[in-house]
């Protein structure tokens, strides 16, 4: 059964819920006028009820054998929080103008991953509207959402969300989201949620009341862990399966980013992530449109994303941090952490012609062999960064690129994410090189939690340890902090970075070679010991290549040339890019001596 409270219209509603611990479960409604609606039991262990005088709006708990009072497990909204009542909502009042939105084919889309809190000093869905068209000017066509599930207090990243259906009150709730949503496809933009089904945060939790949601045969990283295939487990499944579902015709996603999908453990015969993805399938021949799902796994795992037929789970595609490791390490030499794994020019080249950098072999940091060749697979179905909130707001300073690397290395960096052959993400501000910092930042309202969450930042800190001053999470600094300042993208070297990143948009959308998604294609040589990385990519209609160029001198080199009429068409040392000057020739010949700038790379076209 579905879970939740359905409005039916006419002031009738429906209300379901999973209750297997308890005898006797009951509708107490607190607004606006008190009354107790006993429900009855709908097998499996869901108590159901119809109710009459039920207008959107009403306020409730559900009573647990007359002693406990809390919020429907499946709320789709909270309006005082998540230690408050639930509330009744109209989903079919929404105007929606969409009806002729067929969605983005997954290899034309440039995601723009953004912190619906600070994106804007309103910090609302509705504050972001009026941006849609700067974004789209720049060829972004997708945003992604930041989790917007009801989180304790208004200053959280998200991921600490306590109710999976419930939109966060401070953002604007159910109807600020619908507007987002429907304003992005009239801009001919797709939206993606991220959202987390590893598991519920800490505070505002009351899913142990109702039933077994957690189990102990597996310990979970941030609580405990969720009951995917033990005893009961089809409701837990059920749940997140619903929650997929609802976000997808409810509010009209065009993509989920599901969060740390290796933490959902689950050893029955049919993986949840298969069963989602044969649902979400479903779903998508009902509407005649495609909806995707595309999962961060930290296992680099192929059967991610094979497809059932093969024996895989089905996801369309997967988050591949490997590409933004080896990048990361290039640009900035760091060799801390995860990044010890990493640092050599031809694994970027591999990121780029197989996916996957690590493909059962040996990783050093983790002190054992690592992942699986992926390269039968795609390019479409590797999502791409060279920044996202992770790799910045996991640094104790959440220092950006904009910190650790020369302008120069920024411009270089903009073309190793959009002349990749993969699905490009950007993060908020990355485009124009935002200055702020993104921080880590919540508002719990208990104290033993508060400390809990300052003692873990500073344990996973630990591995980037950099000097500077430690800003509490708890404190509304660390959310201020965070905040974009917009206006910088038409200020100088900011703009000219804009203006970089909008023009790779473009060849990367017009010229065929990087059109295509193609891996086969595509050539990726190095020279290591001069951190060269030469890029030939090819279609029936066109060629590119570029020379990108990571050490911070000049190199001097005769590299091999693809046999071609070669004509420059984007040197980022050319002084229009305030660089120092271009050294490159107009056009290439095969033989030919060459000197690439300091953290550069120059673009041919035939």
């Amino acid at each position: 059964m579905d879970a939740g409270a359905f409005y039916l219209g006419g002031d009738r509603c429906q209300f379901t819920v999973w209750a297997p611990l308890h005898k006797q479960v009951a509708v107490n409604i607190v607004s606006p006028k008190a009354r107790l609606l006993p429900m009855q039991e709908a097998g499996f262990g869901y108590w159901q009820l119809t109710a009459d005088a039920i207008a959107p709006g009403t306020q409730y708990f559900y009573q647990l054998d007359d002693q406990l009072e809390r919020p429907d497990p499946a709320s789709q909204f909270q309006p005082d929080g998540v230690h408050g009542p639930s509330q009744v909502v109209d989903q079919a009042a929404f105007s929606w103008t969409d009806n002729n939105w067929s969605g983005i084919p997954l290899d034309e889309l440039i995601i723009y991953e953004l912190h619906t809190g600070t994106f804007t000093p309103e910090g609302t869905f509705e504050a972001i509207i009026p941006r849609l068209p700067d974004l789209k000017a720049l060829g972004v066509n997708a945003i992604e959402l930041m989790p917007i599930a009801q989180f304790p207090g208004s200053r959280n990243w998200g991921y600490d969300g306590t109710y999976p259906f419930a939109v966060q009150n401070s953002y604007g709730g159910p109807e600020g989201l619908k507007r987002l949503v429907n304003a992005c496809h009239q801009q001919g933009m797709a939206i993606v949620l991220d959202v987390v089904y590893n598991h519920f945060g800490p505070e505002g939790s009351y899913f142990s009341d109702y039933g077994p949601y957690f189990t102990e045969k597996y310990k979970g990283v941030w609580g405990g862990a969720l009951n995917f295939d033990g005893a009961q487990s089809h409701a837990i499944r059920n749940y997140f399966l619903q929650n997929a579902l609802y976000w997808f015709e409810t509010y009209h996603f065009d993509m989920l980013r599901l969060d740390a999908t290796d933490h959902i453990v689950d050893l029955t015969a049919k993986h949840f992530l298969q069963e989602l993805a044969e649902r979400v399938a479903e779903l998508s021949q009902q509407k005649g449109r495609k909806f995707y799902l595309a999962a961060e796994n930290d296992v680099n795992d192929v059967r991610i994303l094979r497809s059932i037929e093969q024996g895989g789970y089905g996801m369309d595609a997967q988050w591949n941090d490997g590409f933004h490791h080896c990048a990361h390490t290039l640009l900035t030499g760091e060799q801390i952490g995860y990044y010890q794994d990493y640092g050599r020019c031809e694994q970027l080249a591999k990121a780029m012609k197989q996916g996957f950098v690590y493909s059962w072999e040996y990783s050093p940091f983790r002190d054992r062999w690592h992942g699986s060749d992926s390269s039968a697979l795609p390019g479409q179905q590797f999502v791409v960064c060279i920044q996202n909130h992770d790799q910045i707001g996991n640094r104790m300073l959440g220092d950006r690129l904009t910190h650790l690397v020369s302008f120069d290395a920024l411009k270089l960096g903009a073309a190793v994410l959009l002349l990749s052959p993969n699905v490009p993400l950007l993060f908020m501000g990355e485009e124009y090189g935002e200055d702020a910092p993104f921080l880590y930042f919540v508002s719990h309202t208990d104290p033993n939690l508060v400390e809990a969450v300052r003692a873990g930042r500073k344990r996973e800190f630990a591995h980037f340890h950099l000097e500077g001053e430690y800003i509490d999470p708890q404190s509304e600094e660390a959310f201020q902090r965070s905040q974009l300042r917009w206006e910088m993208r038409q200020e100088g070297k900011h703009k000219l970075l804009h203006d970089l990143y909008q023009q790779l948009i473009q060849l990367r959308r017009t010229v065929p070679a990087l059109k295509k998604l193609d891996k086969q294609n595509l050539e990726a040589t190095t020279l290591e010991d001069e951190k060269l990385l030469l890029l030939h990519r090819w279609s029936a209609e066109s060629q590119i290549f570029c020379l990108m160029n990571f050490n911070q001198e000049p190199v001097s080199c005769t590299p091999k040339i693809p046999t071609a009429n070669w004509k420059k068409i984007l040197d980022s040392a050319d002084e229009t890019w305030a660089g120092t000057g271009a050294k490159l020739p107009n056009e290439l010949v095969f033989g030919q001596s060459l000197i690439i700038p300091a953290s550069s790379f120059a673009l041919y076209q035939t």
